[in-house]
């Protein structure tokens, strides 16, 4: 095109919702899986805030056979009388116009959650169809949407004395890439509401599953929840204000672990970054806890990172106006927020640490152990770095480098034994594959210090390759590798390699996983020969279902039972190649299950591990993490 021929008739506007399914990213995300079970949110979405607006006790989410959802609560419902300016009924408007519903007058919502407002009518623009039930001012009203667009005018039906309003909707397949919604998926989120809305039940059902979630303890449930499987030193600790229109609820609950799990939300959304509200309470903690100590000459001053291990905290919020840094809303930027919960929180708990000195004096030793702990670490950090083993150009020397110096063109394979090393050495593209092999099992972080975990060869070995160094000094820029691909064997020491090595990145290096630099590598398990031909299978079902299909007379079958039984043809072709292996990203879709599948899996605890295995057993069919 040129200058000239640029001119109005080029400027395209999009009516309706015809932008959302034009640009949907702009609004969900993503078009992945993440993306579709964001839309079921967003219906949840309109439930809770009547929940928060005090009007709704129930929620009900189905997934139904024909692959659709709906949302049901008992809320007062969509209001159904025709605007003045618009001439369509309020339900109309509410499922087709953006930005429009009772969320920005603070009248009908004092709090709300949900996409700036946008959420329902995204929802009915990314489905094939859509169905809204209303239930109010004494009758059901009805109506259905087609791919956005209303198919009637808002119908009345029968009599009711009930009210809430109730959602159905199909996702189109022409714009997800999946469209199957993942039960476990949608129960981590619901749960986590519930959790936030102290007596609001919410039930999820599909065809052959339920559950139901309900909590009157609210927040301290959810703290304790999050220490199942940790030595708790106390019992949580709760408190709850309301200053002008801001309220502020707190729990928190120190464990004998090194690590923390503090989860802050704004009315009841995920800041998974933060924001105000996490510094504001980051201040306070430290110093009433500092202030506590110097008052009753317990040791030490100690740091924001000492008064946080072992810590598990819900910092939970709802304001009117939140102001959220990007749209994905998971940093909180209100500052006045900060002063708001750095002045309630050290109050609160400075008064809680002297009403009840046996907790306190706990609290205190703990923290002045972390900060013993801290400058050990750090004193063994230097001492490795004399050693070039930290922070120095000096890599490991089991480490086969790739030739490429963009971090973005390579990759970094963590490979499980020496044997293993040797064949993927042998195997990889020299270019922009690296090789680093690692000796048995590493360290398992979820029950050291860092200074022990520092002390660790493996560790120490991972650390330097990668570039980034770990913790507090994590620097993401100076990752090596924009893929970090850990292959072990098809077996369940390999998945207990892996379980360990994402521990260890969790911890220690989150941002990696955040930003989508760890990968799972997935080697075969079988080889199939018949005649000519020749195939790969991954587990038993697979395996199973090629033999009825190929038939098992004939066949030579081979079980590999670790990649060092591959030769380097085999790994690469399976494995290694970008052409033919499969690579599954480690992503974390929900921090506070994470967190707690972590501390199960990983933890001191042998009974929730156990219930653990046990329950979900039946959900693969091969090893997964």
């Amino acid at each position: 095109m040129t200058k000239s021929s640029y001119k109005a008739e080029n400027i395209t506007v999009l009516e309706g919702l015809e932008g959302v399914r034009k640009r949907p990213s702009m609004y969900i995300g993503d078009t992945s899986e993440r993306g579709l079970h964001h839309l079921v949110y967003e219906a949840v979405d309109n439930a809770i805030d009547e929940a928060l607006a005090g009007y709704c006790k129930n929620i009900l989410v189905q997934l139904n056979e024909d692959g659709s959802v709906s949302v049901e609560d008992d809320g007062r419902g969509i209001p159904v009388d025709i605007h003045k300016t618009y001439k369509k009924s309020a339900v109309e408007l509410v499922l087709t116009k953006l930005h429009a519903g009772g969320k920005f007058d603070k009248k009908t919502y004092q709090v709300s959650g949900g996409l700036h407002g946008v959420g329902i009518s995204v929802v009915n623009a990314l489905s094939i169809w859509l169905k809204v039930e209303v239930k109010r001012d004494g009758h059901v009203f009805y109506q259905e949407y087609d791919h956005g667009k209303p198919k009637f005018d808002l119908k009345k039906k029968e009599k009711t004395e009930e009210t809430g309003t109730k959602v159905t909707f199909l996702p189109d397949n022409e714009i997800f890439s999946v469209v199957k919604f993942d039960y476990n998926t949608l129960v981590a989120r619901l749960k986590e509401l519930a959790y936030l809305n102290k007596g609001v039940k919410i039930t999820i059902k599909s065809q052959d599953k339920e559950n139901t979630f309900f909590y009157e303890g609210g927040i301290i449930s959810f703290v304790e929840d999050i220490n199942t499987g940790k030595n708790k030193i106390h019992p949580p600790i709760y408190f709850t204000k309301k200053t002008d229109s801001t309220v502020i609820e707190i729990a928190m609950q120190y464990n004998d672990t090194y690590n923390e799990s503090i989860f802050s939300f704004v009315n009841t959304i995920n800041t998974i970054e933060g924001g105000t509200h996490y510094t504001g309470f980051s201040m306070a903690l430290t110093r009433a806890i500092n202030d506590y100590i110097k008052k009753n000459k317990l040791g030490e001053p100690v740091s924001s990172e000492d008064v946080k291990e072992g810590l598990a905290a819900i910092i939970s919020i709802k304001i009117p106006d939140p102001q959220f840094e990007g749209q994905t809303k998971t940093k909180l930027g209100n500052s006045e927020v900060k002063t708001i919960v750095n002045s309630i929180v050290y109050e609160e708990l400075s008064n809680y640490l002297e009403e009840t000195p046996q907790i306190g004096k706990l609290v205190a030793a703990k923290c002045v152990n972390a900060s013993k702990a801290r400058e050990a670490a750090r004193k063994a950090r230097e001492l490795t770095r004399r050693k070039s083993a930290l922070g120095s150009s000096a890599l490991p020397g089991k480490l086969a480098d790739c030739q490429e110096k963009d971090p973005a063109k390579s990759e970094l394979f963590l490979v499980e034994g020496d044997s293993a090393g040797g064949s993927s050495k042998m195997a990889r593209t020299r270019t922009n594959q690296a090789i680093l092999p690692l000796k048995g099992k590493i360290l398992n972080v979820e029950k050291s210090r860092l200074n022990k975990i520092l002390m660790n060869d493996e560790i120490r070995n991972i650390i330097t390759a990668i570039g980034t160094s770990i913790g507090e000094e994590f620097n993401l820029e100076k990752a090596r590798y924009h893929k970090i691909i850990i292959m072990t064997d098809a077996d369940v020491d390999g998945a207990h390699i892996s379980c360990l090595l994402l521990t260890f990145f969790y911890r220690y290096m989150k941002p990696l996983i955040e930003s989508g630099y760890v990968y799972l590598a997935t080697p075969p398990l079988y080889k199939v020969s018949k005649g000519k031909q020749k195939a790969y299978v991954f587990n038993d079902v697979e395996l199973q279902t090629l033999l009825s299909e190929i038939g098992s007379e004939g066949i030579t079958m081979q079980r590999y039972k670790g990649l060092g039984e591959m030769n380097p043809d085999q790994l690469w072709e399976t494995t290694m190649s970008p052409n033919t292996r499969i690579l599954r990203k480690v992503m974390i879709e929900d921090a506070v299950e994470a967190d707690r599948i972590f501390t199960i899996l990983m933890g001191d605890e042998v009974e929730p591990r156990r219930d653990f295995i046990q329950a979900n057993a039946k959900e693969v069919s091969n090893l997964d993490i």
